[in-house]
C-alpha cells in the first residue's frame, strides 16, 4: 500500500542518516552533546547528503527486492519443499488448462464464441466450490480419527493434531482424481467429443485440485505456526513461477502435440508427483517436522 511504501522510505532515510552521522562523528563526544530535534539531513554538507540519499535507496531496494526473497530459504526444509512443489505442479496445470480451454473451444470443431468459452470455466469452478465446502470437513474428520487412534492428547485432554495426518485417503483421492481428469479432458477435447464430456472432466479436476490447494496451504501454516505468513508467501512465490511457465508454454505445446498427448504427459507427471510426495510425507514427515522445529526454534 501507499502508506507501507512511505514507511519503508521514511525508515530508510532515518537509517541512512544515522549511518552517515555515525561515520562523521569523529570527535567521539556526540553522546555529550544535548539532543536537538533539528533534522540531521540539514546539518550535513552536500557530499554527505548525496551519501545519505545513496544509502537510503540502497536500503529501500534491499527491503523491497532482496529481503522478501529470504522466504526461499525455507525450501531447505524437505517438508516445506515437497508440499510447495506438489501445490505448484497442480497450480501450473490449472493455468495450462485455462489456456487450453480458450484455445481449443474457440476453434473447430467447436467454434464457440467468446461468451460461451467464458462459460466453460464454470464446471471446474463448481468443483472448487464443492471441494471447499466439504473437503475441509472431510479432513477434519480424518485429523480427529488419526489423533484418537494414536492416542495424542495434551494435559487438558484435548486432541493433538500433526500436519502429516492431512495426507491420508483424501490426498490419495485427489492425487488420482485430478491427473485422471486431465487425461480425460485432453483426449476428449482432442477428438472433438461433445463439449459436455470434457467439461465433466474439468469438474473433477476442480475437486481434486482444490483438495490439494487447501491441504498444502493448511499444512504449511501448521509446519510453521509462528511464521505462517512466510509459508504462504513461499508457496505463492513458487507456484506463480510454475503458472508463469505453464502460461508461456501451453499454446505452443498444444499446437505442437495436441491436447491428448500434452495432458497425458502432465497427468503422468502429476500422478507421479502426488504419489511420491504423499509417500515421502507419510514415511519421513515426522522426522522432517521435528528437525525443522528444532532449527527454527519452535520445537
Amino acid at each position: 500500500t501507499l502508506k507501507a511504501k512511505k514507511n519503508v522510505v521514511a525508515e530508510a532515510e532515518a537509517d541512512a542518516a544515522r549511518e552517515v552521522a555515525a561515520e562523521n562523528n569523529l570527535d567521539g563526544d556526540e553522546g555529550k552533546r544535548p539532543h536537538r530535534p533539528t533534522s540531521m539531513l540539514q546539518r550535513v554538507p552536500t557530499r554527505q547528503s548525496v551519501h545519505v540519499q545513496t544509502k537510503k535507496w540502497v536500503l529501500i531496494l534491499r527491503r523491497c527486492l532482496l529481503d522478501p526473497l529470504k522466504i526461499i530459504l525455507y525450501l531447505r526444509f524437505p517438508a516445506v519443499a515437497l508440499t510447495v512443489y506438489y501445490a505448484s505442479i497442480t497450480f501450473g496445470c490449472l493455468y495450462v488448462l485455462n489456456i487450453s480451454v480458450q484455445q481449443t473451444f474457440s476453434q473447430p470443431p467447436y467454434n464457440f464464441s467468446t461468451v460461451i468459452v467464458g462459460l466453460l470455466y464454470i464446471p471446474n469452478s463448481v468443483g472448487y466450490i464443492l471441494a471447499s465446502l466439504y473437503g475441509g470437513r472431510w479432513v477434519d474428520r480424518i485429523m480427529h480419527r488419526e489423533a484418537r487412534k494414536a492416542g495424542r492428547y495434551d494435559e487438558h485432554g484435548k486432541l493433538m493434531f500433526i500436519p502429516e495426518d492431512r495426507m491420508r485417503e483424501n490426498a490419495w483421492v485427489a492425487a488420482v482424481l485430478f491427473p485422471a481428469a486431465l487425461v480425460w479432458y485432453g483426449w476428449s477435447a482432442q477428438k472433438g467429443v461433445f463439449w459436455v464430456v470434457p467439461m465433466i472432466a474439468n469438474f473433477f479436476f476442480g475437486i481434486g485440485s482444490m483438495l490439494i490447494f487447501a491441504m498444502a496451504t493448511t499444512m504449511l501454516t501448521e509446519f510453521m505456526p509462528r511464521k505462517a505468513s512466510h509459508g504462504i508467501a513461499v508457496n505463492n512465490f513458487v507456484r506463480n513461477i510454475f503458472s508463469c511457465v505453464g502460461g508461456v508454454v501451453a499454446h505452443p505445446l498444444i499446437d505442437a502435440i495436441g491436447n491428448g498427448w500434452l495432458w497425458t504427459g502432465l497427468g503422468v507427471v502429476a500422478l507421479a508427483s502426488g504419489g511420491g510426495v504423499i509417500w515421502a510425507m507419510r514415511r519421513f514427515g515426522k522426522g522432517w517436522r521435528v528437525r525443522m522445529d528444532r532449527e527454527m526454534g519452535t520445537g
